[in-house]
């Protein structure tokens, strides 16, 4: 389906460039909602596509999970029950046997091990959770200031052309500051701000653009 087959890692230039995806949307279905649906909780369902402020959006949801007396456990029950989107790690697979792959996201470590694991391991830059002993989340530690666009600047610092896709508004940073960059699945809204923005729906689509950027 995304076969490499004929395009050899040297081909695409595999020591210039690094594909930085998102994960949520892009490659899993989005945690929250999927904890929103399971905790019966509605409110729950808003997430960075809705919106764009990140600290704004996980102060308030660690607000409503204090205030119905949920914790990391229930969290965790849902996202072991969570599986890839359909072709996901079929696309992934494929797109790390041609370059460099990095997910970049602002989930955190407690959440996406059990996703990594079931994408076959890939690379993951994320961000950490603050967890009482009785498993409530009392907050969350960032790697950095506007991860997503300050590791995408990093990595072209010491010599990447980086290639970007995403959905939401905390990947439009990355995705247009790297040499190509595309919205994957994103909302209309989304797409309608961002007009200079090739979008894809399909894996197929966005592994041909990405294979275009590399060639």
């Amino acid at each position: 389906m995304w076969s490499a087959q004929g395009v050899g890692r040297k081909d695409l230039g595999i020591g210039m460039y690094i594909v930085c995806l998102d994960l949520e949307g892009v490659l899993v279905p989005e945690i929250w909602i999927a904890f929103a649906e399971a905790s019966g909780i509605p409110e729950l369902k808003k997430t960075t596509r809705d919106e764009p402020d990140y600290d704004k959006l996980m102060t308030w949801r660690l607000g409503v999970l204090k205030e119905h007396g949920l914790g990391l456990k229930e969290i965790q029950e849902t996202i072991a029950k969570i599986d890839p989107i359909p072709g996901a790690k079929e696309f992934l697979d494929a797109l790390r046997s041609m370059t460099q792959v990095i997910i970049i996201s602002d989930t955190f470590s407690q959440f996406a091990t059990p996703l990594m694991k079931k994408l076959g391991w890939p690379t993951i830059f994320c961000n950490s959770l603050e967890v009482a002993e009785n498993g409530e989340i009392t907050g969350f530690k960032m790697r950095c200031e506007q991860s997503k666009l300050t590791t995408v600047k990093a990595l072209q610092s010491i010599g990447y052309e980086t290639i970007a896709a995403g959905d939401s508004y905390n990947d439009l940073g990355m995705i247009k500051a790297s040499k190509e960059g595309f919205l994957f699945k994103s909302t209309d809204k989304i797409k309608t701000d961002n007009p200079q923005l090739a979008a894809y729906e399909t894996y197929d689509g966005l592994m041909a653009a990405i294979k275009k950027s590399i060639s």
